[in-house]
């Protein structure tokens, strides 16, 4: 009988083809197989997998609407039944129509037969796609409750604690990271097209770029401190190879709810990562002994509005300086509401 307490869990990463759902579901697919061949209970594939990603910034609005598609369209149906299947959880990325709206959306297809959709909080990639407005937060067969959180989404530090709040001990964090031309002077930076182009004769060098300041070493300033700080496990897949103009650098990992990086690939390819997740590490992890001792009734900062608030798409391509409000006034318990996350 299987160990309850165990939950296996895959992260693939691979390079999506732009516009062709139909050659990315053979990709997802054939990935699909092969995890679950290898014991994966919930396989976790890129943000945007099932369209790609950073291409879709160029498009008109009308063109966006022609490649998007209900979660009860063709493509996650495919997914669905894939996931039946398998007896496998699959989670995936695509371009979701709703009444009108676009959103970059993630499904979590279970074996009965159950979808869990996630709208990307925080999108940014197009006027057109709209950010959600809800946390997602499900129960799942094997005991353990999972949450989802799209790229930036887990870049706030508020998102994942309200997941963690919300019961998740396992994130799905789906990705299309690394080689991004950030306007911070000390982010990421693009890495040449030519690196992957010469991957082959020169792996050295793209081994270096992509577990470099701009892949993998951007990624450890973070990543791990929302596991941490939670008490979660966190599945993060990501893009790899080419995304429109940029480079995506992979790095797919599966970090425990210490922080630790229990599984990994630094290969710069198409690749399955594979963890056993041990559910009976996250009761007395650290990260929950913090969530018991926080004090919420001194929250109340974390939902006043600062008063310089951008949307995402504005946030994210911003290089204009703002102070912090609390920086430059008295922001002492004093009259202070009480509050906490919702």
């Amino acid at each position: 009988m299987a160990d309850v307490s165990i939950l296996r869990s895959a992260v693939v990463q691979f390079e999506a083809v732009p516009d062709r759902p139909d050659r990315n579901l053979e990709t997802i697919t054939r990935l699909a197989r092969q995890a679950v061949a290898d014991g994966a209970q919930l396989v976790v594939f890129p943000e945007m997998c099932l369209l790609g990603y950073w291409h879709l910034r160029r498009q008109t609005a009308d063109r966006l609407h022609s490649l998007a598609e209900p979660a009860t369209g063709p493509s996650i149906s495919q997914i669905r039944s894939l996931a039946i299947e398998l007896g496998a959880g699959l989670g995936v990325g695509w371009l979701e129509a709703d009444a009108g709206a676009l959103f970059n959306s993630y499904a979590v297809c279970l074996p009965d037969g159950s979808i869990h959709v996630h709208r990307k909080l925080h999108a940014f990639e197009h006027e057109a796609i709209s950010s959600g407005s809800r946390y997602t937060v499900f129960d799942t067969p094997w005991q353990v409750r999972v949450g989802v959180l799209i790229c930036w989404d887990n870049n706030l530090v508020e998102n994942v604690r309200a997941t963690a709040l919300l019961g998740a001990t396992v994130l799905v964090a789906p990705h299309q990271t690394g080689g991004t031309d950030s306007v911070s002077p000390h982010g990421m930076k693009p890495i040449p097209l030519s690196v992957w182009a010469n991957r082959f004769d020169d792996p050295a060098a793209v081994e270096k770029a992509f577990n470099g300041p701009n892949g993998r070493e951007w990624l450890l300033r973070w990543l791990p401190a929302r596991a941490h700080d939670n008490g979660l496990f966190v599945l993060f897949s990501n893009g790899v190879g080419v995304d429109d103009d940029e480079l995506r650098t992979g790095n797919t990992m599966v970090i425990d709810p210490y922080g630790r990086i229990i599984a990994e690939t630094p290969a710069p390819a198409e690749a399955v990562v594979l963890a056993d997740l041990d559910l009976d590490l996250v009761p007395l992890a650290t990260g929950r002994r913090w969530l018991r001792g926080r004090r919420p009734e001194l929250y109340g900062i974390l939902t006043e509005p600062q008063g310089n608030e951008l949307n995402p798409r504005a946030a994210r391509f911003s290089t204009e300086v703002q102070p912090i409000k609390g920086a430059t006034e008295d922001r002492g318990s004093a009259g202070r509401s009480p509050g906490g996350l919702v």
